[in-house]
C-alpha cells in the first residue's frame, strides 16, 4: 500500500467550538493535494513515535485545501494540545495518507448519528448523501451546544440535523432515531466509545458503519507463540506470547508504518497471504475480518501456528 507523505502548510487556524481548532491545510506550492473521499483521515506527525488520526472534514472537491478539527484533550497523549499551543497559520506540519477505512456506502437512505468531535467524518458524509439525493437525517449530541463544532455551517441542513446537547435536552435519545427505519437504511455513527456500544446493541446487522477513536474491548482466543513468515525476505520469526506482530518485526529490522498501537488508526494494515488472522482491531468490518486478507498487527494475532505476511 502506497503511503503519501508530505509537509503542509496551515493557510487557516479558527476555533469553531469550545476546545476544538479547525486547521486548513495546503501545499506550500499550491499544488494539489491528493483525492479524498469522505470519512477519510489523515496522520499528522508530531515527531518520532508521534502521530495522531485526524479526520478529513472540509469538502473533497477541493483539491487545493485539507481541513481537519482537533478537541484539545487535557488528559491525552499531547498531541491535540500541541496543535492548540504550537501550531498557527503559516507554520508547517508532516502528514501521511489519506487513509479510508469508514467509507460512505452508497445508499437510498441514511440515518448519521455523531457525538462530540465525531461530528468530523460525518461532516462530509451529509454533503454527499445530500448530492447524491438520498433521504437522510442526523442527530448530534454533545456535551454543551458551545462545545459543538460546526453548527453554524449545520444550519443549512435545516430540519434534517437534531441539534442535542447533553444539557439542554439529556442522553441522546437512540430508540427514536433508530425507530421504524425502513430496509436499505445504512446507519453511520462515529463518537465516544459508549455512544457506538448502545448503537451496536440497538442496530440490526449489517446496517451500522462506527469509528472508534478508542479500542474496544472483546474476547480473543487463547495466547500462544505462532510464526510469522515475511514472504518478500523469506524471513520466519516467532511472535512470543506477550509480544505483537508489529513488535517483532520491527524487533528484527523490518521498517513498518505504524501509529496508534491499539487497532484503531488502520496504520499498519497488512496484507495476509496465508492464514488465520485473530483479529482484535476496531477498523476492518465483519467482512474483512472474515476474509481474512489482511491485519493490524499491532493487535491482531494467529488463529493458529503460522501466517504468512506481504511484509
Amino acid at each position: 500500500m502506497t503511503v503519501r507523505e508530505a509537509q503542509l502548510v496551515v493557510a487557516q487556524r479558527e476555533f469553531v467550538a469550545e476546545g476544538v481548532v479547525a486547521l486548513t491545510l495546503r501545499h506550500p506550492l499550491g499544488e494539489e493535494l491528493p483525492h479524498w473521499r469522505p470519512g477519510a483521515h489523515i496522520d499528522v506527525v508530531l515527531g518520532p513515535g508521534r502521530e495522531r488520526q485526524y479526520s478529513l472534514c472540509g469538502d473533497p472537491a477541493d483539491r487545493r485545501a485539507w481541513r481537519i478539527a482537533v478537541l484539545r484533550e487535557p488528559h491525552g497523549r499531547g498531541g491535540s494540545s500541541y496543535l492548540h499551543e504550537r501550531v498557527g497559520a503559516g507554520d508547517r506540519i508532516r502528514v501521511r495518507g489519506p487513509r479510508q477505512h469508514f467509507a460512505l456506502t452508497p445508499a437510498p437512505r441514511y440515518r448519521f448519528v455523531a457525538g462530540g468531535i465525531g461530528i468530523t467524518p460525518i461532516l462530509p458524509m451529509l454533503a454527499a448523501a445530500q448530492a447524491a439525493g438520498a433521504r437522510w437525517t442526523l442527530l448530534y449530541g454533545g456535551r454543551t451546544r458551545e462545545s459543538m463544532a460546526f453548527v453554524a455551517e449545520l444550519s443549512r441542513y435545516g430540519d434534517r440535523v437534531t441539534i442535542a446537547p447533553q444539557d439542554e435536552s439529556g442522553p441522546l435519545d437512540l430508540d427514536s432515531v433508530l425507530r421504524g427505519i425502513p430496509e436499505g437504511t445504512l446507519v453511520y455513527c462515529c463518537g465516544p466509545g459508549p455512544l457506538l456500544d448502545a448503537m451496536e446493541e440497538r442496530c440490526p446487522a449489517g446496517s451500522l458503519h462506527v469509528e472508534r477513536f478508542r479500542p474496544k474491548t472483546r474476547e480473543h482466543s487463547a495466547e500462544g507463540e505462532f510464526e510469522v513468515v515475511l514472504a518478500r525476505s523469506g524471513r520466519t520469526l516467532t511472535v512470543p506470547a506477550d509480544a505483537s506482530v508489529l513488535d517483532t518485526v520491527r524487533g528484527a529490522g523490518v521498517e513498518v508504518l505504524f501509529s496508534c498501537a491499539e487497532g484503531t488508526c488502520g496504520t499498519c494494515e497488512t496484507d495476509v497471504l496465508e492464514g488465520i488472522p485473530d483479529h482484535r482491531d476496531t477498523v476492518l468490518t465483519d467482512a474483512e475480518r472474515a476474509a481474512g486478507e489482511s491485519m493490524l498487527i499491532c493487535v491482531s494475532r494467529c488463529r493458529g501456528k503460522r501466517l504468512v505476511l506481504d511484509l
